[in-house]
């Protein structure tokens, strides 16, 4: 019997390439033999199998000191290990490994400029993470990357530790200690070389800005080299859209101080001179679509070479021929310049690819909602071609549920085909709890309150579900709302409400007891709307209401206006009413909050029967027209009618309309246009009234594209009067003066700020009445959280 001396090879390293090289130096010879078996120990995690996969060598087949040297290069490469040892005896191969702790936690203290799950996301990049093996070097590399997307976003004196804690059964948890230090912040930026446009102009079109006024809330003054990247494609598609196709741009030079605070940017462009368009054509497949395709190019013989027409003549076809089930159509705008001449020739390749059609559509992202709820709202069906059109109506009608902060809509072809793709829906969700809270101040109802609280979305099941309270000294209100866009399958809707108000009709005498009378209503009503078109909808519902009026003795000593005594002596403290309501609406609008484009028309015609005899007409007409791409002029005209069924009756006092204040004419005190009493000088409002107004969103200043803060200028446009035969009573003002024509014209312009707060809309006004009348009581400054216009 032979007997073979054991021998040894073994390496403690950080690195494969370290191993590689001193193992051999270590080793001694041995003759080849031929495995009889091989064992593995020292293995707590790692799974025997992943061990044998790297031996180079097989039971009954000759191993060699070779392959010995080959196995321990490739283990230490695993990462996975801090030791290993190969051993031979009786032809017996033993591999001893030392694993390295396995990571379990990673967690992060000190860091508030970036979330958690985001640097999680780049280590893992890296190839660290969770449930990986402890390597140094990796460790090293993932303490660098931190450091890195600190000082990516101007976090220059970040400073990052790693403190390691074992854990049992070879485990360790890792901790990162960021002091994240001070934010450079950008003391200057200087454009070099541009001579056709100044530098001012040049550096409105940059993201970032230095210190201003509004900086504190943008945080643009904060260097990022991710946007200095994306300013320097500004900046060159700033000259491209001008004509400059010579345009050359240096990488910007970034200069940070001593103290690791200020930062100075320069940037060096060379324009060269801008081209004029000689020939404009369309060649590739245009699949006999010619006459309709070459009506989308937009840039003209003549003009000055445009990016942006060229860009958009690129989506326009794109878009056509996605319509047309043509998802991965290209189109390639290709300018030829000739320096010669300054002139180009530009030529728009066009390559359809194959019709497709969607096989699948995945809904992603939606953690609450149900997914019929956005399934639902999908124009593009499964199993049918491919339509651009339709899915860019889905993500609108997606978008308009409210229930979304981003709403994504790609496609992804199938593999293995060349005809099918599935679409991907990605949404993330907000919450959609919202208060409402509003607050005026006036020169006699001092401070006012209006609240509500509403939840969008029940459970994810779609439906809405409202309350909203009213507790100033006024109107005080409950009213309970629910809604369920689709009762039907096919799209129709129902909203019950249930209110219950108590009125106390504006008393403009400050020295009367405002107490004196009031009105109570208690109603139940359900509202349908029925879908005729992508846009439109009629709506019918029906209402009953209970109202009775609690007027006191006049012996007391109040003064109880006449058309409250009128209408008890007519119609009786109590009545009852049955409403009947049908209107349209037609919505285009790329907002129900914020809308930047499109109109909303609506029509409605109300009609009431029982106790209380009348109609009611109204229209509103909103339009948003967009000035480039940080203004937004906007439109709102709305037009109410109502007159009694009954010619010897007036028309119910308690269903008339007010106008004033915040909502409708700014500079007025609320509800206080139109006919007051003769007595009292009571708001009495009216049975006809007109709103306008005409509003220009304007970027503010150090927010760039923001569209959640803005300010705005603003012209109101009111009047508030009565029908029939009753009279618009100019009564008396709080001085025990008459009004100047109650019902006439009230005018008002001013400036004001909207913010979509986390709380919902948010609305500050200042307004100065431009046609005053004498008694007109005025409102300058208002507040109001939950309204739009």
């Amino acid at each position: 019997m032979s007997f073979r001396p054991m021998t040894y090879f073994s390496k403690k390293a950080v690195s494969s390439l370290i191993a590689s090289l001193l193992i051999p130096q270590a080793a001694f010879a041995f003759s080849p033999f031929v495995i009889k078996d091989i064992q593995v120990t020292g293995l707590e995690s790692t799974e025997p199998s992943m061990v044998f996969s790297y031996v180079p060598a097989r039971v009954g087949s000759t191993f060699t000191e070779e392959q010995s040297t080959e196995l321990i290069r490739r283990l230490y490469a695993t990462g996975l290990f801090n030791d290993v040892k190969v051993n031979t005896s009786n032809n017996i191969v033993q591999i001893n490994v030392v694993e390295r702790p396995l990571i379990t936690s990673i967690t992060f203290e000190g860091m508030r400029a970036f979330d958690n799950k985001a640097i999680t996301t780049a280590l893992s990049n890296v190839g660290f993470g969770t449930g990986r093996a402890l390597d140094p070097a990796l460790l090293d590399r993932a303490t660098s990357e931190i450091r890195q997307q600190y000082v990516a976003k101007g976090h220059y004196g970040v400073d990052v530790t790693s403190t390691l804690t074992p854990l049992p059964n070879n485990r360790v948890g890792i901790s990162f200690t960021v002091d994240e230090g001070v934010t450079s912040r950008i003391k200057e930026i200087n454009i070099v070389g541009n001579k056709a446009f100044s530098e001012s102009d040049l550096l409105d079109e940059l993201s970032l800005t230095t210190p201003g006024f509004m900086t504190w809330y943008t945080g643009t003054h904060k260097y990022s080299r991710e946007k200095l990247e994306q300013d320097s494609e500004t900046l060159k598609s700033y000259y491209l859209d001008r004509g400059y196709l010579d345009f050359t741009m240096e990488p910007p030079q970034v200069t940070i101080s001593p103290n690791r605070e200020d930062i100075s940017i320069n940037m060096t462009v060379t324009e060269g001179e801008p081209y004029t368009l000689r020939k404009v054509q369309l060649a590739g497949d245009l699949l006999d679509l010619n006459t309709e395709l070459e009506a989308l190019v937009t840039p003209k013989s003549g003009e000055v070479f445009s990016a942006t027409k060229a860009r958009d003549t690129v989506n326009a076809i794109k878009t056509r021929l996605g319509e047309l089930g043509y998802a991965f159509a290209t189109v390639t705008p290709n300018p030829v310049p000739n320096p010669e001449t300054h002139e180009a020739d530009l030529t728009f390749f066009v390559d359809p690819g194959k019709r497709v059609y969607v096989r699948r559509i995945d809904i992603g992202g939606n953690v609450r909602t149900r997914d019929q709820v956005i399934r639902r709202e999908m124009r593009q069906q499964e199993a049918a071609w491919y339509d651009a059109g339709q899915l860019a109506t889905s993500q609108e009608r997606i978008d308009r549920l409210g229930y979304f902060n981003e709403v994504q809509v790609s496609q992804a072809p199938v593999s293995g085909t060349d005809d099918q793709v599935d679409i991907i829906v990605d949404v993330k969700e907000k919450p959609t709890g919202m208060i409402n809270l509003g607050v005026g101040y006036g020169s006699t109802d001092k401070l006012s309150f209006t609240g509500g609280i509403s939840q969008e979305n029940i459970f994810g099941s779609g439906t809405d579900l409202g309350l909203q309270l009213n507790t100033s000294k006024r109107n005080r209100a409950a009213v309970i709302t629910h809604t369920d866009p689709y009762w039907t399958s096919s799209g129709i809707s129902r909203t019950t409400s249930l209110y219950y108000r108590i009125d106390r009709p504006y008393n403009s005498n400050v020295d009367q007891d405002e107490d004196n009378y009031r009105t109570r209503s208690i109603g139940l009503g359900m509202n349908f709307g029925v879908p005729i078109s992508e846009n439109d909808r009629i709506f019918m519902g029906l209402s009953f209401e209970n109202n009775k009026i609690e007027l006191p003795s006049e012996s007391a000593g109040y003064i109880i206006p006449r058309a409250y005594r009128d209408f008890v002596d007519i119609y009786g403290e109590s009545t009852n009413v049955l409403m009947f309501n049908l209107g349209w609406a037609k919505d285009t609008r790329d907002s129900a909050i914020a809308p930047t484009r499109g109109y909303l028309t609506s029509l409605n015609a109300t009609l009431g029967v029982g106790d209380l005899k009348y109609y009611m007409l109204s229209a509103q007409q909103q339009y948003y027209l967009p000035l480039g791409k940080n203004y937004t002029l906007a439109f709102n005209l709305g037009a109410d009618y109502g007159r009694s069924l009954d010619s010897n009756k007036p028309f119910p006092v308690i269903k008339n309309l007010y106008a004033g204040g915040i909502g409708s004419v700014r500079g007025y005190e609320g509800s206080s246009l139109g006919p007051r009493d003769l007595d009292s000088g009571d708001y009495l409002g009216g049975s006809s009234r007109i709103v306008a107004n005409m509003q220009l969103y304007l970027p503010f200043p150090g927010t760039q594209n923001d569209r959640s803060l803005r300010w705005f200028l603003f012209a109101d446009a009111g009047k508030v009067s009565v029908s029939g035969k009753n009279s618009c009573s100019a009564g008396n003002d709080r001085y025990g003066g008459l009004v100047e024509k109650p019902c006439g014209w009230r005018y008002s312009a001013g400036v004001g700020l909207s913010w979509q707060s986390p709380l919902g809309p948010l609305q500050i006004s200042y307004a100065r009445p431009i046609s005053a009348k004498p008694g007109d009581n005025k409102e300058s400054f208002q507040f109001q959280i939950g309204t739009a216009f």
